[in-house]
């Protein structure tokens, strides 16, 4: 599924975000050191209020179902992904058995099967590394989830 910008969407499931949260804006978060500073001299003074704004983490759960609307899509999947060398492998002898296996020698083409098998996993295991697709969405409850697979949602209600 490739979504467009625009469209209406749903979380396909529940999400819980957690960790350490950022502030959105032009000036540098304080870090917890400007607040251990803060707490030895007993003084604000230097931070002009910015202490306001310090938040160390947190979480946020979003429920499946919530709605909101594609703002941007960022389709990676024109970027290559580099093939380790077993992967080259699977593919050159899965194209050679899938092309001459059937005039193949009984034991050769056990011998090529059995090659094929054994680089299998790490196959699979490039595949799990193609990028994807990430969206920019807005929730309709304001909160704004960027650079999220595009597998999260499923479309929503127009």
């Amino acid at each position: 599924m490739t979504l467009e910008e625009g469209l209406r969407v749903k979380l396909a499931r529940d999400l819980r975000l957690a960790g350490a949260l950022v502030a959105a804006g032009d000036g540098p978060m304080p870090t917890d050191a400007d607040t251990d500073m803060e707490a030895e001299t007993g003084s604000d003074a230097d931070t002009d209020g910015a202490m306001d704004d310090v938040v160390v983490g947190g979480s946020l759960s979003l429920a499946s179902g919530t709605e909101g609307t594609v703002e941007r899509v960022h389709d990676h999947r024109d970027r290559e992904v580099r093939q380790s060398h077993g992967a080259r492998e699977y593919v050159r002898l899965k194209s050679l058995l899938d092309d001459f296996g059937h005039q193949m020698p009984p034991e050769t083409l056990r011998q090529l099967e059995g090659q094929i098998g054994s680089l299998e996993p790490e196959w699979i295991a490039h595949q799990g590394r193609q990028l994807r697709v990430t969206v920019r969405v807005r929730l309709d409850n304001g909160f704004v989830l960027d650079d999220v697979h595009e597998d999260l949602f499923t479309v929503g209600d127009a």
